[in-house]
């Protein structure tokens, strides 16, 4: 092949989105990209009045995306030397939407709360209407000044719908529905899975509680979930509450299977579990899904059930094989129905982005195929 078919090659060839992040970042991102050698480009807002925010894609070849991503997983906007010396606070943080999802997190969140002895904080990040989902990756297009005052009425209607969402919640604490405890609301402009990740590595809650569709979710839902996304991305435990479910605060909550795969960061999630439910009275399952029987399965989950006895000696346990022999969803499904099970627990780590994708982690599927409240704890 020449010289000049080699040129119009790499010219031709395609580009892919890599990432999507507010306009500062995304030029953060591509300067640390081409630091290493992969050229980059920034699609979107071109900035008449850069003061106003918008949200942009960062895109490259799609010969580099392998190493691309490798590079993205590594990076972090967020100040180490701030995370490192903030204490975990007193705080439940609930991301809100405003739809059926945040009313269900709310509920939950503040019983979590009030159970906790810690503050609510109601968080709300809102797109601008700059970079509409309807414009195709490779296009751009111009920021008029006057959009400025679009951006007002977005903003002026996202206020307001928190008002409306906070007018719900103080007719149901009056009401007696909710426990009456402290909370605060936060309005932010960003990508929700983004600004969620980094309020909960600055600030540290004691927990997060988001709602989720549950099992009559699409597939399609199973990439573009921000609850998933959030637990990809963050230590904080996660406490996954699905719509139509029967909600229950801890306090209520009697059997909980806690999932295991012979990790040992395992033992750290579940003595942070037992943070949360320590003083009540319940029954937990010890439980691993396999395809079929292997008899060193049960062995293992015999020696995990005898070490939390050790630590543990009020808690009831009970150790459970379950067969995967009709989908893991199935399978672990008709184990919650089979034992009244009230929150599933499990430690969740950090994977490479390629098996996020095309391999999602327990978690990450139970999130659309259970009705059933999920406890998701990142691994250390």
């Amino acid at each position: 092949m020449s010289k000049d078919h080699k040129q119009q090659d790499a010219h031709d060839e395609k580009m892919v989105t890599v990432a999507i992040h507010t306009y500062e970042k995304a030029h953060i991102l591509k300067s640390i990209l081409e630091s290493e050698g992969i050229p980059a480009v920034i699609h979107g807002i071109k900035m008449i009045q850069p003061v106003v925010p918008g949200n942009v894609r960062v895109r490259i070849n799609e010969s580099d995306l392998p190493r691309a991503l490798q590079i993205i997983e590594k990076v972090d906007f967020t100040s180490k030397m701030e995370d490192e010396l903030i204490e975990t606070r007193k705080e439940v943080l609930i991301p809100v939407d405003f739809s059926d999802y945040s009313l269900t997190a709310c509920e939950f969140g503040f019983r979590l709360a009030n159970d906790l002895d810690c503050k609510v904080k109601l968080l709300h990040a809102f797109f601008t209407p700059f970079y509409p989902a309807s414009v195709p990756f490779g296009d751009s297009f111009t920021l008029q000044a006057t959009d400025k005052d679009i951006y007002k009425d977005v903003k002026a209607k996202t206020e307001k719908e928190m008002a409306i969402l906070v007018s719900k919640i103080e007719n149901e604490i009056s009401a007696g529905s909710l426990p009456n405890v402290s909370y605060k609301t936060a309005l932010v402009e960003g990508l929700p899975e983004e600004e969620i990740i980094s309020y909960s590595k600055k600030m540290k809650p004691t927990a997060i509680v988001m709602g989720t569709r549950g099992r009559n979710a699409k597939d399609l839902d199973l990439i573009g979930s921000v609850t998933a996304e959030v637990m990809e991305g963050c230590r904080t435990p996660i406490f996954a509450i699905p719509v139509g479910t029967t909600l229950k605060g801890l306090s209520e909550m009697k059997r909980i299977v806690f999932m295991t795969n012979f990790q040992e960061r395992e033992f750290k999630a579940f003595d942070i579990m037992m943070k949360f439910l320590k003083p009540y009275p319940l029954k937990i399952y010890l439980a691993h899904i396999a395809k079929k029987e292997d008899v060193w399965n049960e062995i293992k989950l015999s020696g995990i059930q005898k070490r939390f006895a050790e630590l543990y000696p009020q808690l009831q346990t009970e150790y459970k094989l379950i067969d995967q022999n009709e989908g893991l969803e199935e399978s672990l499904e008709k184990f919650v129905n089979e034992n009244s099970i009230d929150l599933i627990s499990l430690s969740s780590s950090r994977r490479n982005i390629f098996a996020r994708m095309f391999n999602p982690g327990i978690a990450r599927r139970m999130l659309f195929h259970s009705d059933t409240p999920l406890l998701v704890i990142k691994g250390m």
